[in-house]
């Protein structure tokens, strides 16, 4: 056997990271599952203003760290922390502390699964022709429009998003670059909903989380995602008009 086509063995360490995030996303979500919620910012949100309004530079750093942990390991509270994001920061600089900070938290599970069983399972679905290989190749022949309508469409999980590509052998660079991104529209539109947390605090009622939803906020984010599919609708066009 040659040396190119020899297979390396599995080297069970790469697992390690993988296992790490696996067992803390299980103990944290039983143990913060009720920490990271709305309950929470709004019974502390006097201290949290008056902590920000001494320490804004490292209010901000903590809150992106600990924006990169929740994703990392897929813990409870993306959606609270960014509402936190908008009612202690604003839309500006918020909206941006929650993409930076998602993002982060994005690569970091992207590069851990991919360390731990990407590549095994890239090699295993190279393999064999079928489904996921026909999906493989249209994700090769359009990887950032295939990625943008990953993150675009609500009604993908981010946990999904995120693992996924990292199991097709998807390219860190094109995996953050429509993460940072993809993701924008979505954090300024929750940011927007926390950046107004004062009024619905006062009123005793709770943020419409649904919004995202609604007609007039959905309608422009599926606009975006007609254009994130247009390049592979005319590349089809262009390929059936060679084959004619």
């Amino acid at each position: 056997m040659t040396e190119a086509t020899e297979k390396k063995p599995f080297d069970i360490k790469r697992l390690v990271p993988l296992i790490v995030i696996l067992l803390v996303a299980v103990v944290g979500y039983f143990a913060l599952r009720d920490v990271l919620s709305f309950d929470t910012l709004r019974d502390n949100r006097e201290a949290l203003i008056a902590w920000r309004d001494s320490n804004y530079a490292l209010a901000a750093i903590v809150f992106i760290v600990i924006y990169v942990v929740v994703v990392a390991f897929s813990l409870p509270g993306a959606a609270v922390m960014t509402l936190a994001g908008g009612f202690l920061f604003g839309i500006f600089p918020g909206a941006l502390f929650c993409v930076i900070g998602a993002t982060l938290g994005a690569i970091a599970i992207f590069s851990a699964a991919k360390l731990g069983l990407g590549d095994m399972l890239h090699a295993k679905l190279a393999e064999k022709p079928g489904l996921m290989q026909k999906m493989e190749a249209g994700l090769r022949e359009n990887e950032i429009s295939f990625l943008f309508l990953m993150r675009l469409v609500p009604a993908i999980p981010f946990f999904l998003a995120n693992l996924a590509p990292a199991f097709l052998g998807v390219s860190l660079r094109n995996f953050a670059f429509t993460t940072f991104f993809g993701i924008m529209p979505g954090s300024i539109v929750y940011t927007s909903v926390g950046s107004g947390l004062g009024e619905v605090f006062a009123r005793g009622e709770s943020p419409n989380l649904g919004i995202i939803f609604e007609p007039h906020i959905l309608g422009p984010i599926l606009g975006l995602c007609a254009l994130a599919i247009m390049p592979i609708i005319i590349k089809k066009f262009t390929k059936k008009k060679d084959a004619i």
